[in-house]
């Protein structure tokens, strides 16, 4: 059954081949069997899940499903607060915290009668491109367990990848969907700022953080948005114009489209990447779409901007955790001062107190002109680029990285090279545009992702050309040898 998708597991349940609750205990058996070596899971739910099951069956047995979600098992990353359920953000800073509610896009999944099966671990508070950046563990990649499944939503996009379960949550600051979908093999969606709640998603960086998914394929993206999307009058940030069905575009034809190939994002890619990339370029060729050469304007400076952007926002953010009000105190603190010093070096990890620390240097009196201001006006310039490239191409193609994934610890001491990493994905968050990677070959045995970003909500449009990709292709479909 974990290689159905969400369309044919809502078939079966349907038509009463299988309980959820025997779909539940399906999905529960292959977690226990595999999150051992992969470390996914931070706080199984079982107990929960089970209970969401049966009230599934209870509401089909009535003829009262809520849609095609219900009664599917799910998970949620831990960033996003769950009622009564552990939320970490990956942190020793918040490794007790309970909440007392359900995050926006928790709640809507819920309604549409998701099965959390529990929380995914993650880098810490979302800093981090490999899942190492956890309290709580490295995560590994089902593909080769020696490398990481990417970050800072890694453990979403491995659970997913081994098939534990169909679906999973997500958060996307700079890649952090994008990134774990291509180095796990499966596809991730980044929906366009403001489009699902960001109320009682734990803040990295406000102006950037964005809620999103991961599944095997476009299709059954599109069902998952559905059931997560809607306007949210308690987040200040949630647009008015959000959609809400996300699969009525998914069989059109892609006659017409015009594909931009950003020079920029294709001038240093290595050989092997290159191909995998033009391959899935020509593809789209062949399903009608038309390439056009495009420049990107300014996307040079994306990095440097994201980083100081990101790390002042952060700063800003993380100073509530203190060990006042809630989160890690220290024992015994001599004052006040040795309370905020010690709580906070006790509960940060080390690459929270680097961002933590470039954010405040970069607001500081003495440098706010010269970096935070300046990256200020760099992020309205690549926002302007992506403007000017939308005026000749419907949606624009990308390598979703520079590489495949890389083994566990060997960029741990390197963060500039980890940051670089993340060159192909910061761009769209700084602009606040919707993208997609989707999986597209391999090399070496490691999965390739193509990213798609389209305008301001053109998530239905970017979901379509996926999904026709993907009728054309089976790489969505591969699934790690150990987890068959």
């Amino acid at each position: 059954m974990h290689t159905l998708s969400l369309r044919q597991l809502a078939a079966k349940l349907a038509a009463r081949d299988i309980s959820a609750r025997e779909l539940c205990d399906y999905h529960i058996a292959r977690i226990e069997q595999h999150n051992p070596t992969l470390n996914a899971y931070l706080t199984p739910t079982f107990a929960h899940a089970r209970a969401a099951a049966d009230a599934s069956d209870v509401r089909r047995a009535k003829g009262e499903t809520l849609g095609p979600l219900d009664g599917i098992p799910m998970a949620h990353k831990d960033i996003f607060c769950t009622n009564g359920i552990r939320t970490t953000a990956g942190s020793k800073m918040l490794a007790n915290f309970i909440p007392s509610y359900d995050a926006g896009i928790v709640e809507n999944l819920a309604n549409a009668g998701a099965v959390m099966t529990g929380k995914l671990s993650m880098d810490e508070f979302a800093m981090g491109s490999s899942n190492e950046h956890s309290a709580f563990g490295a995560v590994k990649n089902p593909w080769q367990h020696e490398y990481v499944p990417g970050g800072s939503s890694g453990a979403s996009a491995a659970a997913v990848a081994a098939r534990l379960v169909p679906y999973a949550t997500g958060s996307d600051t700079g890649g952090s969907i994008r990134q774990p979908a291509a180095w796990c093999g499966i596809t991730g969606i980044k929906p366009t700022y403001g489009t699902l709640s960001r109320w009682g998603m734990i803040a990295y960086a406000s102006s950037l953080d964005q809620a999103g998914a991961f599944a095997a394929s476009a299709d059954d993206l599109a069902l998952v948005l559905n059931g997560m999307a809607g306007h949210d009058a308690r987040d200040s940030t949630s647009s008015p114009q959000t959609r809400t069905i996300f699969d009525q575009e998914l069989d059109r034809p892609l006659t017409g489209i015009r594909i931009g190939l950003p020079r920029a994002y294709y001038r240093e890619l290595n050989a092997p990447m290159a191909d995998i990339i033009h391959a899935a370029a020509k593809t789209y060729e062949t399903l009608g779409a038309t390439l056009v050469d495009i420049g990107l304007a300014n996307s040079d400076a994306a990095i440097a901007s994201y980083y100081i952007i990101a790390c002042a926002e952060a700063s800003s953010n993380l100073s509530r955790y203190d060990g006042v009000r809630y989160g890690h105190r220290c024992a015994d603190p001599a004052d006040l001062q040795d309370m905020y010093r010690r709580s906070r070096s006790e509960g940060f990890g080390a690459e929270v107190q680097r961002r933590i620390l470039i954010g405040t240097y970069a607001l500081s009196a003495g440098y706010y002109d010269a970096y935070y201001e300046q990256a200020r006006r760099a992020r309205h310039a690549i926002l302007n680029g992506f403007k000017a490239a939308f005026a000749e191409v419907d949606i624009i193609l990308t390598p979703t990285t520079p590489y495949p994934a890389f083994k566990l610890g060997s960029q741990l001491n390197d963060p500039v090279a980890m940051y670089l990493g993340d060159l192909y994905t910061v761009p769209v968050n700084l602009a606040g545009l919707p993208a997609i990677s989707h999986p597209a070959g391999n090399i070496d045995g490691l999965p390739v992702g193509c990213q798609l970003i389209g305008p301001h909500f053109a998530e239905p449009r970017l979901l379509n050309c996926v999904h026709q990709y993907q009728q054309q292709t089976d790489h969505h479909r591969q699934i790690p040898a150990a987890y068959r």
